[in-house]
């Protein structure tokens, strides 16, 4: 009887160990639910993986194939990867009072402005368009007023490269209509007969400047890379979060243990 007892005694001496806990049926099955959402999120990463790997660019040189305007964008939508720089054609009428002057354009590193205007392309649908590229603000004001005597109203048929929005700037305090960025959204506040009227995102850059204008220096963009660094960074994180799993289930099984431990050490204690 009494080596009995000695034997159960010698047993309950020691706190489980973290190994003992994680192998009973709860904390396994805790492991089992970390493995299968751990496996969700790797096939998640390796799909991104496949996605930034098997991503082909355009060919070389498609974005000098000049374009219909409405083959590349839609009026509202923003402007594809893809197509960003891609040289279109469209055709419309100026709209009278809308050549405006945007500051801070440089073309062959040098400082200018570029002259403006509203392109109607259809019924009550517009694009952005820069016109032309002027050395110093008397010039740019000169053609523009030279674009509203003979120009508006008129029917044009524009080629250039289309280019997304630069996005607003805050209000210049000595001119508060003044623009240093090239957004159709800033041209539309200035714009007349506007109610009703759709907008493109992006704005176009003309290739053929108009007499009094020099043409804007827009070079062929980069081409692309055929490998989309935006999913690969997707798919580490992917793999972040599995490993996670693991560690949340590792985290929880650990407490479960020291709790047990410092209940253990407790008791001990209060025997004494």
């Amino acid at each position: 009887m009494s080596g009995t007892q000695q034997t159960v005694t010698t047993s309950q001496a020691f706190p489980p160990t973290l190994r003992e806990v994680m192998l009973r049926p709860r904390w396994i099955g805790v492991l089992v639910l970390a493995l299968v959402v751990a496996g969700v999120f790797a096939f998640l990463g390796q799909w991104q993986l496949e996605r930034a790997i098997d991503t082909e660019p355009p060919p070389a040189g498609v974005t000098e194939e000049v374009r219909p305007l409405s083959d590349v964008v839609e009026p509202g939508q923003y402007l594809p990867e893809p197509y960003v720089g891609q040289r279109v054609e469209t055709a419309g009428t100026w709209v009278a009072g809308d050549f405006l002057i945007v500051s801070s354009r440089f073309n062959d590193g040098a400082e200018g402005y570029w002259v403006t205007g509203q392109l109607r392309v259809d019924e009550r649908t517009s694009i952005a368009v820069a016109v032309g590229w002027a050395p110093d603000r008397e010039s740019a004001d000169a053609a523009a007023s030279a674009l509203e005597d003979r120009a508006a109203g008129t029917e044009a048929t524009i080629t250039g490269r289309v280019i997304s929005d630069e996005g607003t700037s805050l209000p210049r305090t000595d001119d508060p209509f003044g623009m240093d960025r090239m957004s159709p959204a800033m041209l539309l506040s200035q714009w007349h007969d506007t109610e009703q009227l759709s907008v493109y995102r992006p704005y176009l850059a003309s290739v053929d400047a108009p007499e009094g204008l020099v043409d804007i220096d827009s070079p062929a963009p980069d081409e692309l890379s055929n490998v989309n660094w935006l999913n690969i960074f997707y798919a580490i994180e992917w793999a972040v979060f599995a490993g996670f799993a693991f560690y949340i289930w590792y985290r929880l099984a650990k407490d479960r243990w020291e709790l047990e431990v410092e209940a253990f050490e407790d008791s001990g204690d209060q025997a004494s």
